[in-house]
């Protein structure tokens, strides 16, 4: 499922309406809970959170013109996805959320390397969304992409 939209009020009012309730809490859970710097945009045809150009010049390595994206929220056909590129560099972050996933819900995780999908919207943990947003600040994510991507 792909929503054309220019904002990510735009793109929120395009979803299916028994997905607003749940991707507005999941957006504003980030927004409220990532550390100073990221910046909230329409990123991959996503809501995404970025490292804006002003604070990372050198942009998203695969296309520099494009800031340095963190996490993004997307409403797919058959799930609402969360995905966090701390969690696909840092093994210990992904680690700690995987054994934390279970203590607050009780069905299976069903994750990719970067992606965490949400079947039943009754099933995402805010508040663990919002802990693993604190997780990381805007210098240790530049520190870990550099160090993943130049070596």
């Amino acid at each position: 499922m792909t929503i054309e939209a220019k904002t990510v009020d735009e793109y929120i009012s395009k979803l299916p309406e028994d997905r607003i309730a749940a991707v507005s809490k999941l957006r504003e859970t980030v927004k409220s809970n990532l550390p100073e710097g990221f910046e909230e945009c329409i990123n991959y045809k996503m809501i995404g959170f970025v490292v804006p150009h002003s604070i990372y010049p050198s942009g998203y390595h695969c296309d520099p013109k494009l800031p340095l994206p963190f996490i993004n929220i997307a409403s797919q056909k058959n799930f609402i996805a969360l995905y966090h590129s701390g969690i696909y560099a840092d093994s210990k972050l992904s680690d700690w959320f995987v054994a934390e996933y279970s203590k607050h819900v009780k069905t299976k995780l069903d994750m990719g390397k970067s992606c965490i999908r949400f079947k039943k919207i009754e099933h995402i943990p805010y508040d663990l969304i919002a802990e693993l947003c604190q997780k990381m600040t805007i210098k240790d994510w530049i520190t870990l992409y550099e160090k993943n991507i130049k070596g």
